[in-house]
């Protein structure tokens, strides 16, 4: 068969490897703001979604909005920086859908502070919220994935992860941090089936980010950083956690994808 044979028998299917049907995500961080616009976007695309959260807030109203869309929904509160509530959240998924197609790490926070002045407890938390959780995640599903020889994990980072800034000494080395665990899992389980790749986002209109963008100085500074002259949506996420998630980015192992209007380019 030709190469131009194998692409012609090959090409129908395009759009169909960008479809998640019967496949099982588990979104942490699901609740709210990035995570709960991909877990969405997951169902949306034929997946059951699991979201997660570490309380209750927004968690029952995500998974009926999943349930709404023809999924299975369901929710777990779960702090993801203790090890044995990560490990039990991993039971109660597999014994519910019976395995785990894809992760996504949405989980994050942040604090910033000049960094004499940084409290040292924020900074372990920031750590502990943006990285030890994390690791966690992808240990113990990581474990589950191993076992299917098959998934996708999908961490969220930030342009932060790739340029630092005044008063953060915790949240951008905790996003350069994920970038390189990211790798190095990419790079110790490519050959296991299991793809691990990220996002990076500029600001996103999201609650957590309204004070910042809602203030006319640090809008307009925002701006101007931005060659396409605006702040992301959440909508701006659904292509790219589905396209990391599914068959269509079989080949995409390590590879951190910025989702920021040109802002590390200009």
């Amino acid at each position: 068969m030709s190469d131009l044979d194998r692409v012609l028998a090959q090409a129908p299917s395009t759009l169909d490897r960008f479809r998640l049907d019967g496949r099982v995500a588990l979104v942490v961080g699901g609740n709210k703001g990035l995570g709960q616009a991909m877990a969405l976007a997951l169902a949306a695309a034929g997946a059951h979604v699991c979201v997660v959260g570490r309380g209750p807030e927004g968690l029952q109203e995500t998974a009926e909005a999943i349930t709404s869309l023809g999924r299975r929904g369901h929710s777990i509160a779960a702090d993801v920086t203790d090890e044995a509530q990560v490990e039990r959240m991993v039971g109660e998924v597999t014994a519910r859908y019976g395995r785990i197609d894809v992760l996504v790490n949405s989980q994050g926070t942040v604090h910033l502070e000049p960094t004499t002045e940084f409290d040292t407890e924020a900074w372990q938390r920031v750590i502990d919220v943006n990285l030890k959780s994390l690791f966690l995640c992808c240990k113990h599903v990581g474990r589950v994935m191993l076992a299917q020889g098959r998934g996708k994990i999908i961490n969220i980072s930030s342009v932060r992860g790739f340029q630092g800034r005044a008063m953060d000494p915790a949240y951008a080395p905790s996003k350069g941090a994920v970038n390189q665990l990211t790798h190095s899992l990419a790079i110790e389980w490519g050959t296991k089936g299991i793809n691990v790749n990220g996002i990076a986002p500029v600001f996103t209109r999201t609650a957590m980010a309204a004070a910042a963008l809602d203030d006319p100085k640090t809008r307009d500074w925002v701006l101007s950083r931005i060659p396409m002259k605006r702040t992301g949506e959440l909508d701006d996420l659904f292509g790219p956690v589905v396209f990391l998630a599914s068959d269509a980015s079989d080949f995409v192992n390590g590879h951190v994808l910025l989702v920021d209007g040109g802002w590390t380019a200009a």
